[in-house]
């Protein structure tokens, strides 16, 4: 028998994937079912006391749904995962089992609009809080952790920018003091980056994106790396006696897989951010060709990119594949493989120009979405960076004068041709 590892094409199709036991079937198939019946009272007692795997009821576990985790698990290298209901969803699970009042996050500023108001303001409903700094800074970093942080959170390409976190970097940072690094790996997906490997505990994805790849469903992921020691004293919901389980502590029982297991035995139990299984297996057949949309996604990208850069009417373009970014050289170790397909471009012209632009669009789709076999087109500052103040907007890339991309899998001729019309009426 051959020891050889699959690789990610192969993978992307196959993990988490069998043929159906009762049919034969081929493909996952949908399993639209709220509960599932119980062998006797023993097995029903033995699963409810987290003694055996299988499956009770959809809000914890349900088969299309476990696919899809055991198949993000094998794409990033983790040792579990867990599916929910949203990429929101995800960050908060991420949370839930690390937080509690009085507690903070340090968090990279350049972040998806609507995230920067999750942990501004939603989080301190909670009694937790986060700190913003500028993740280049790693001095700043440092200095915004304290004895209450519990976890480094940041975006591998920060949306809308397209901004390349230094990943090894802050991994090192949360070492030195206890804490799990968490990354969100959306705009990157695991075919260009995968962040376990320079250091991050947790990854959390928004699957709506990229993966499922055609803008039908929402969802949310987290990936465990299983390498993290939940016994170090600053989280007593892996360490200490868990009272709904008979006092069951979660690390001590189940090792590497402490933080999978909570997140579905009280996580998914109480949040209730459940995935609906559709949704589960359109991402899965969405993953089947990501490496080749990734592909496409950044060979367009660049194309774009390389236009816009020379074009006269445009400021500035920040896409990290582009040799003039200072996230050029960083690319090469973090994300090898491409920079993903999600950037800015200034006008010189301003705010007036980049809503002009916005409404002369043809091929582009105005939407607030990324990742999409179509090539879309929002101005942040006006939609999903709407909240934030203009400081806080330009902090994390969506100045007033900026239009974000996410650049599909069209011709890039006409992709082109589409945005030189557009600026054309927009700076008349």
């Amino acid at each position: 028998m051959s020891d050889r590892q699959p690789g990610f094409d192969t993978l992307q199709i196959h993990a988490g994937a069998r043929p159906d036991p009762a049919t034969g079937a081929r493909q996952v198939p949908i399993y639209q079912s709220t509960a599932f019946v119980f062998r006797d009272a023993d097995h029903a007692a033995a699963l409810f006391n987290l003694q055996e795997l299988g499956y009770i009821y959809s809000r914890l576990t349900n088969p299309t749904v476990a696919a899809l985790q055991e198949r993000m698990a094998t794409l990033e290298g983790g040792a579990g995962a867990v599916c929910c209901s949203s990429g929101h969803a995800a960050q908060i699970m991420a949370l839930f089992p690390l937080m509690g009042p009085g507690l903070n996050i340090v968090t990279s500023n350049r972040l998806y609009g609507g995230t920067v108001t999750q942990f501004s303001q939603t989080i301190k409903r909670f009694g937790w809080s986060a700190t913003f700094v500028d993740t280049d800074d790693l001095a700043a970093v440092e200095a915004a952790i304290d004895d209450n942080t519990r976890a480094i959170f940041c975006e591998s390409i920060a949306n809308p920018g397209g901004y390349i976190t230094d990943l090894d970097a802050l991994a090192a940072i949360a070492d030195r003091h206890g804490i799990p690094l968490i990354v969100d790996n959306t705009t990157a997906t695991p075919y260009l980056c995968r962040p376990i490997e320079h250091g991050a505990t947790l990854v959390v994805h928004s699957l709506t994106k990229y993966l499922t790849g055609n803008g039908t469903v929402t969802g949310g992921c987290i990936i465990d790396s299983g390498k993290f020691n939940w016994s170090n004293g600053k989280f007593p919901s892996f360490s200490e006696p868990e009272p709904a389980y008979h006092g069951l502590k979660f690390h001590e029982t189940f090792g590497h897989l402490a933080f999978t297991f909570h997140s579905i035995a009280i996580g998914l139990r109480d949040l209730g951010m459940t995935m609906n299984p559709q949704a589960a297996h359109y991402t899965l057949m969405g993953i089947e060709t990501l490496s080749l949309r990734m592909e496409r996604h950044c060979a367009n990208a660049i194309k774009v990119a390389e236009w816009l850069e020379k074009d006269p009417r445009v400021g500035s373009v920040t896409y990290a594949g582009l040799p003039s970014s200072p996230y050029h050289d960083r690319m090469a170790r973090i994300c090898p493989k491409g920079a993903s397909s999600l950037f800015t471009f200034s006008l010189k012209a301003g705010y007036e120009a980049c809503v002009k632009l916005i409404d002369s669009v043809n091929l582009l789709s105005h939407v607030a979405n990324l990742g999409d076999t179509r090539s879309l087109i929002i101005h942040s500052a006006s939609t999903t960076h709407r909240q934030l103040t203009e400081a806080q907007q330009i902090a994390a890339g969506a100045a007033p004068d900026v239009v974000r991309l996410s650049i599909g899998l069209e011709a890039p001729e006409d992709i082109i041709a589409d945005l030189d019309q557009a600026l054309a009426k927009a700076t008349a």
